[in-house]
């Protein structure tokens, strides 16, 4: 079908949720898509930050297909090999000594983060300790809890009444932590790069206050790396370049190489928290959703690819900066998570001029035009992606 065909059929019958761009996707190899039209695109979003091994990948194709002949779902009231193999593997790659559970998004592991929380608080110190401390600018997911726990006052809206027991203080401010967690504070959950807020990095002083804070009044840390884990910041999870241990690490995108999974990783702190009954999902952990898991904690996990993608975000990074391009005002980010920072207002239109040229990228904050390529591009994809933007830019 042609784009406007399938933008009819759409329109037709599919809930009007998205702000789409104007083109449908077909097929694409490593970090290069073409749409149902014939098109090229450099995709520097990788289904925002999902396709982390990029696109026909062989290894998580063989790896699926495999694991389809054998089994593809049977609950979780039975054991299977290829979950237990991806837990083992985020727990000795991390060093946190505890235990995984597994969902099916980011926003369904920052749930279970904040269940746990609350529930080893309750453990230990009975009710009226439930409240979970967030940053201002950050975002965790939309269910009608995350919503809550995103310090961004434009989700507050439309879906009353929202969850309660969550409150918001001012990100890289310690005075203000500290005025906000009082007594009946739980848990602190904090992106390291706020990613939908701007791709806004943390201070890393900042990050190791808020860690002692955390120990000093029995909070547990929640480290949301849904969209900073698995390799995107140039180490496994951006947390262990901040010199912390958190209590939960949660976790998604990235982790199934295109396959819907996401994580809640438990320290040994808090690890035996959930117990059975108090938390589940049906299709958490599934077989064939792990198989992919695996391949990519096989390859991601890996010291060598960590530095390359460390390689590339430096030049990526080096190649928009010597553009020259007045209407770029800098790059955030760390490793293959970058900000391209123009006049506030004015990432929209960048993105969409980037993507009728050819390069896929998104949007953040305000002024950012969002980069989250997969982590194995090549250079010769990002020297094209670079040559459009010397044009659009």
């Amino acid at each position: 079908m042609t784009y406007n065909e399938l933008k009819r059929e759409e329109n037709k019958y599919v809930m009007n949720t998205y702000g789409r761009f104007p083109i449908a996707l077909d097929h694409g190899e490593g970090a290069t898509l073409w749409d149902v039209e014939g098109k090229k695109y450099i995709d520097l979003a990788s289904g925002i930050g999902v396709n982390c091994l990029g696109y026909a990948n062989p290894a998580i194709i063989d790896a699926i297909d495999k694991q389809a002949h054998k089994l593809m779902h049977v609950s979780n009231l039975f054991t299977t090999e290829p979950m237990v193999q991806v837990a083992k593997k985020l727990v000795e790659k991390t060093h946190l000594g505890g235990k995984v559970f597994f969902a099916n998004s980011g926003a369904e592991a920052n749930e279970g983060a904040i269940k746990l929380a609350r529930k080893y608080s309750f453990d230990k110190y009975g009710e009226g300790r439930f409240k979970v401390l967030t940053l201002i600018n950050s975002f965790h997911g939309r269910t009608v809890t995350t919503l809550k726990a995103t310090g961004q006052e434009r989700f507050h809206n439309y879906f009353f009444p929202f969850t309660e027991g969550f409150d918001y203080a001012a990100a890289n401010d310690i005075k203000s932590v500290r005025a906000k967690a009082d007594d009946m504070t739980c848990a602190i959950m904090m992106e390291l790069i706020q990613g939908e807020g701007g791709v806004l990095p943390l201070d890393r002083e900042f990050v190791k206050k808020v860690e002692k804070l955390c120990r000093e009044k029995d909070m547990l840390l929640i480290i949301d790396e849904v969209q900073t884990g698995i390799g995107r910041t140039g180490s496994l999870f951006a947390f262990q370049q901040y010199d912390i241990k958190p209590d939960v690490v949660t976790m998604a995108k990235g982790l199934g190489g295109g396959m819907p999974i996401g994580a809640v990783m438990a320290a040994d702190t808090c690890c035996n928290v959930l117990t059975p009954g108090t938390h589940a999902t049906t299709f958490g952990g599934t077989p064939i959703v792990c198989s992919a898991a695996n391949v990519v904690l096989d390859t991601v996990g890996d010291g060598q690819f960590l530095m390359k993608v460390r390689e590339k975000g430096e030049y990526l990074r080096n190649g928009i900066l010597s553009l020259g391009s007045p209407n770029i005002k800098g790059v955030r980010g760390m490793g293959l998570m970058l900000g391209i920072i123009v006049e506030e207002g004015k990432h929209s239109v960048f993105a969409n001029k980037l993507i009728e040229n050819g390069v896929l990228a998104i949007t953040a904050g305000k002024n950012a035009v969002r980069l989250l390529p997969p982590l194995t591009i090549s250079k010769e994809e990002m020297d094209e992606a670079l040559a459009i933007m010397a044009k659009v830019f």
